[in-house]
């Protein structure tokens, strides 16, 4: 948790400070281009097709469709894909690593889920001792739904959309059996957990570099349909994209 208050910190102080840059008043003075402070008023810069694309992937609506790959840190980790058919649709797919440990008091109260009741004598019990999920992969895609938000920051976007959400599991639970008085031992089961569901999702995105990528920030929401309907998660991140 303090990782992800660190990772957000970082995030929000370099959007600030780009968007901060980004839009301070230009003038040409000795055939280059300066920054000034002053209050007068100048003419507007002309920018050509090919400079907008380099200082802002998304800055020309004709330059639509536009693809985007990179990375997200949070829940999942791993890696994002996303394709800007036109300005106001994209579709992102994300696949990685969920963060389990947020999952921790979730997949211990699943652990009699894994065991299997029918099987143990009447003199027979378990007691969960422990768990580690060895893998817990997850794959997202979604439809959305974009806004400029170009009065508050040049090159901030808005988003919301709804997806689909694939999870396997794979979780090892150790556990103690209860067999009669003298005869207690430790034993241990491993178990392999599929299941999918809706998700929505919200979030900002800002593109307005001197390279070609935008950064986001994102938060959403998971229901499971599947093995546990009505589980719900928030999750989210921040990430990177190489736009071209």
């Amino acid at each position: 948790m303090r990782l992800s208050k660190y990772l957000l910190t970082l995030f929000l102080s370099i959007l600030v400070l780009s968007a901060a840059w980004a839009q301070r008043p230009k003038v040409h003075h000795g055939g280059k281009l300066m920054h000034t402070r002053t209050n007068h008023n100048y003419n507007v810069i002309k920018v050509s097709r090919s400079k907008a694309k380099t200082i802002c992937p998304t800055f020309e609506d004709s330059g639509y469709p536009y693809h985007g790959i990179g990375f997200k840190l949070g829940d999942p980790f791993g890696a994002t894909y996303k394709y800007y058919a036109n300005k106001h649709f994209s579709f992102g797919v994300d696949f990685g690593r969920s963060a389990s440990g947020l999952y921790s008091r979730y997949y211990k109260e699943a652990f009699n889920e894994f065991t299997r009741p029918d099987t143990l004598q009447d003199n027979q019990s378990t007691v969960y001792l422990a768990h580690k999920a060895k893998t817990d992969w997850v794959g997202e895609v979604k439809v959305l739904y974009h806004i400029k938000a170009e009065k508050i920051s040049t090159g901030l976007q808005a988003y919301a959309g709804i997806g689909w959400e694939v999870r396997r599991l794979h979780i090892q639970y150790d556990y103690l059996l209860n067999d009669g008085i003298f005869d207690n031992k430790i034993e241990f089961i491993n178990r392999t957990r599929f299941t999918y569901g809706a998700q929505g999702t919200i979030g900002i995105e800002y593109s307005y570099f001197s390279m070609p990528i935008s950064a986001f920030m994102e938060l959403e929401m998971y229901v499971d349909l599947l093995r546990d309907p009505g589980f719900y998660k928030i999750q989210g991140g921040v990430g990177l994209r190489y736009v071209f």
